[in-house]
């Protein structure tokens, strides 16, 4: 029986889907694109498109909102809202774009390359330890 499934299971259950879907969003919001299997890229490519019409319409309970389906990463929502979102102002909707890859070399696994439409800014993260001295 189908019982409230809807969409693609990827062999996991419900938390573990939803984790899935949460840490290929991020990883496109925070790095510009994402090298993943072709099911798994037109899976999530909605959920973006959706997170992002939330963003450009701005306000706070969509904040909330999409805060709450990224499990409270403010980080995520924070560049989702302040960079991502101005972007495509112009743009209603087909936010990100597919493209599709050779197979993957184990397992000959359909593969894509799932990034934004426009030029996107992506911050490089610089990873410079901060060293707090004890006095």
């Amino acid at each position: 029986m189908k019982k409230k499934v809807f969409g693609r299971k990827f062999s996991r259950g419900t938390s573990g889907r939803i984790a899935l879907f949460r840490s290929l969003v991020r990883a496109l919001v925070l790095s510009g694109k994402i090298t993943t299997t072709k099911a798994r890229a037109k899976a999530v490519q909605g959920q973006i498109d959706k997170y992002v019409s939330h963003a450009k319409k701005g306000g706070v309970s969509l904040r909330r909102k999409v805060l709450a389906e990224m499990g409270n990463d403010r980080e995520t929502v924070d560049k989702l809202f302040g960079k991502i979102a101005p972007v495509f102002l112009k743009r209603e909707s087909g936010f990100t774009k597919i493209t599709l890859l050779p197979g993957r070399k184990g397992d000959n696994a359909e593969m894509a390359m799932l990034e934004w439409v426009e030029q996107v800014q992506v911050e490089e993260k610089s990873d410079k330890k901060v060293s707090k001295s004890k006095t």
